[in-house]
């Protein structure tokens, strides 16, 4: 009988998934359909594809959804489900047969990409980059634990900002990524645009992923257990004041967002997850997130972390047949937010 390792291989480790490559066709639809998704596409003087889903064009809810599903390094499906419930219309629904390498490997917002105002000859720009290029530069701490790197010769990022990044920011990610200009798209979606709020409450399972990831010491959960996500939000119109426009997709997953995760491993690890991830288990939980960073001035990392989760969770055991349930959405506090009466 051979004795565990004392070191598990990562979770990702060996995977032979490429999500810049699984990517592509979404990344060509989108751009193939641009004029009737909202969008507008061109090319820098270098080659590198610029696709703008919300600056000085108006964008859309389907284009946002096709990004989201981008985001997931084409391993997840984001849809609209136009079903009034609690109130509210419009619902985004989210799943993933490869939750951790769609969601962490790939969506998450981690990737730190910044330049002075010296480098850009005006303005400091700063962004953090999404998607699959990620996988391609694996730049962050994160991909050494998931075991995992991407190797394709095409890649797209997603930036949520409101102008276009300056080329010393560009050249830093082909640099990075090891893509040539004409291999690289680049999808610019502001918040406060339509497809920029839809990709943004299309993270509602990553923001769960984040925080399992988050909680793995407290709670002995092992991200390589993770089988299964699926997920839903309600989707709020977007606003177009930046920090409101922020706050509500913030709160449509802090306060509506309903996740399930199917787990195997032990179980007292998925019931402590379950009992862990919902927002309300932080301190900053209570008031519309534009309030809580007004109160922070306006300083993420003066926010209490565990605050980005959904707000309602299932964990389902599958070794045992065990779901366990924690949370509740409040979704009042949402309609006194998002609504007024005509």
């Amino acid at each position: 009988m051979t004795a565990p390792s004392a070191h598990p291989s990562p979770p990702l480790a060996g995977c032979p998934l490429s999500v810049n490559t699984l990517a592509a066709p979404l990344v060509q639809r989108l751009i193939g359909q641009a004029d009737a998704l909202g969008v507008q596409v061109q090319r820098d003087a270098r080659g590198v594809t610029l696709v703008d889903a919300g600056i000085a064009v108006p964008g859309s809810v389907a284009a946002g959804r096709l990004i989201g599903e981008i985001c997931l390094g084409g391993l997840g499906r984001v849809a609209q489900r136009c079903q009034p419930e609690g109130g509210w219309p419009d619902w985004l629904d989210v799943a993933s047969a490869q939750p951790l390498l769609a969601c962490l490997g790939s969506q998450y917002a981690g990737w730190s990409l910044s330049a002075s105002k010296e480098e850009t000859g005006g303005k400091k720009f700063f962004a953090l980059g999404s998607g699959p290029v990620r996988a391609l530069a694996g730049k962050e701490a994160l991909f050494d634990e998931l075991g995992y790197r991407d190797r394709a010769s095409q890649g797209v990022l997603v930036l949520e900002v409101d102008r276009v990044p300056p080329p010393v920011v560009l050249d830093k990610v082909l640099r990075d990524s090891g893509l040539a200009p004409e291999g690289l798209t680049v999808i610019l979606t502001p918040t406060s645009s339509l497809a920029g709020t839809t990709q943004v409450v299309a993270r509602v399972l990553e923001v769960a992923l984040h925080k399992t990831h988050a909680l793995a010491q407290e709670t002995g959960f092992d991200l390589a257990h993770l089988v299964d996500g699926s997920a839903c939000a309600p989707l709020p119109a977007p606003s177009a004041d930046g920090v409101q426009a922020m706050g509500r997709t913030n709160d449509a997953i802090l306060y509506g967002g309903q996740v399930r995760l199917s787990v195997r491993g032990p179980l007292e690890a998925a019931r402590k997850l379950a009992r862990r991830l919902p927002s309300a288990t932080s301190a900053d939980y209570g008031r519309p997130f534009a309030e809580v960073f007004q109160a922070a001035g306006f300083d993420f990392y003066k926010i209490d972390p565990m605050l980005f989760a959904p707000a309602e969770v299932w964990v389902s055991h599958l070794d045992s047949g065990t779901t366990f349930h924690a949370g509740a959405t409040d979704l009042g506090l949402l309609l006194r937010h998002w609504q007024c009466e005509a």
